[in-house]
């Protein structure tokens, strides 16, 4: 089971069609849309469905130029690490022993060993935030979240906000682990995002459930680009 066959029949409904010539046509327009076409679907293909242990929901994409590559929270390498990211290193140190923050703000790592960085929406428009909202992403990743519901089980979802809290009405509890708090936004993190400690919980639970951990940690990145695991 593989995300082509799951998703391909949502893929052939007129919605999803019709959300994608709209973007085309933004783009020919010469409206930049954030990410680039082969990088929308890039959590898909870092993180196979046969090996997905966590979903992180973010929003939607970063919309300024050069950040935004297809995982929710993640930036390229070289780009400033940007607020609400910089609030999850802040966690982080906090609740993982030995955690040191990155020097980038690139979660591939994470997403190479099962962590679904999944936005509600997949694009935006430069400099326009929620540009995207409503165009169709959402009802897309409804049914992202309700295949992983149906078709897996043991799986940790972080529930980040109202937009990502939305999608728990898709999520059996009995069957997976929901950790919900605030957005790690600088407007929210103070409102329990800070001392939430989903990434151990996350963590205690896919042992309990004989799963491996995830390793948080990032190595930093060095004068080539390249990322690996410490």
């Amino acid at each position: 089971m593989n995300w082509n066959n799951l998703l391909s029949t949502e893929q052939q409904q007129e919605y999803f069609q019709v959300m994608l010539k709209n973007i085309a046509d933004e783009r020919a327009q010469g409206i930049d849309i954030y990410p680039s076409n082969d990088e929308i679907l890039t959590a898909f293909s870092l993180t196979p469905f046969a090996q997905v242990k966590v979903v992180i929901l973010g929003q939607d994409p970063y919309h300024g130029e050069g950040q935004a590559h297809g995982l929710s929270f993640s930036v390229k390498p070289g780009i400033k690490v940007p607020p609400s990211l910089a609030n999850m290193y802040k966690e982080l140190v906090t609740d993982i022993e030995g955690f040191n923050t990155p020097n980038h703000g690139c979660l591939t790592p994470w997403a190479k060993q099962g962590v679904l960085l999944l936005n509600t929406v997949l694009t935006v428009q430069k400099a326009n935030a929620h540009s995207h909202a409503k165009l169709g992403w959402e009802r897309y990743t409804d049914k992202v979240i309700e295949l992983i519901n149906q078709h897996s089980s043991g799986v940790v979802f972080m529930l980040w906000g109202s937009h990502a809290q939305k999608k728990g009405k898709f999520i059996d509890t009995n069957k997976h682990f929901v950790l919900s708090t605030v957005h790690p936004s600088p407007l929210s993190a103070y409102r329990g995002f800070f001392g939430c400690k989903h990434f151990s919980k996350a963590n205690k639970y896919l042992i309990s459930q004989k799963q491996s951990a995830i390793n948080w940690q990032l190595d930093n990145i060095d004068n080539e680009g390249q990322i690996s695991l410490l």
